[in-house]
């Protein structure tokens, strides 16, 4: 078995050169129950495998339909962050999260039982399944990943790639009578189990 992958965590300036963007939360001034900024902030950004590739988790959910009232929303997120459990996928709800390649990254074949929406924000990123296909995406281009295995890369020398990444918890994947679960290969060490799995 590997040893762990040192991370480090970043708030102000990325080793991608790339802006941290602001996350805007919205919600309701109890009083007159008009809309107001929650808050505005500039989360901490994880970073993986000699900081080649960065994790930025903008927002989780916990349930299907989400509670938004008394913030219930807004506090099971924090609790799921304060956790420093969070696996690639939130089970029973959903994870946004942006996600930076570096030039050149070393691609991780994997799968999480997950459907999951990717939308290329800044670059360009190669998507490969296990059946060895290749797709290029481009900027504003779109990933509708149903529990494949796959993996990414950025295989510009220079400019770092972004993508914004939309998981959200599925029911078991069976195909062709065949159970499939979450795969993270050598990445286990890196990344705690999604544990929706079971």
């Amino acid at each position: 078995m590997s040893s762990p992958t040192v991370t480090k965590q970043y708030t102000d300036s990325l080793p991608s050169n790339l802006t941290n963007p602001t996350i805007h939360i919205t919600s309701h001034d109890p009083g007159t129950a008009k809309a107001v900024v929650h808050s505005s902030t500039k989360n901490a950004w994880t970073y993986f495998r000699e900081d080649t590739v960065g994790f930025n988790v903008v927002y989780t959910t916990e349930k299907f339909p989400v509670s938004l009232n008394e913030e219930a929303d807004i506090k099971a997120h924090e609790k799921t962050m304060e956790s420093r459990a969070l696996g690639l996928v939130k089970p029973g709800g959903t994870v946004c999260r942006i996600v930076d390649f570096g030039p050149g990254n070393v691609p991780l074949m994997h799968r999480t039982q997950s459907l999951d929406y990717g939308i290329v924000l800044e670059g360009t990123v190669q998507m490969r399944l296990d059946d060895d296909s290749i797709t290029i995406l481009n900027k504003g281009d779109i990933a509708v990943q149903r529990g494949t295995m796959h993996e990414w890369s950025n295989h510009n020398k220079n400019e770092w790639a972004r993508m914004l990444f939309v998981l959200q918890d599925c029911e078991p994947i069976v195909v062709s009578g065949q159970r499939l679960k979450e795969d993270l290969g050598p990445s286990h060490s890196e990344l705690p189990a999604s544990g929706n799995d079971q």
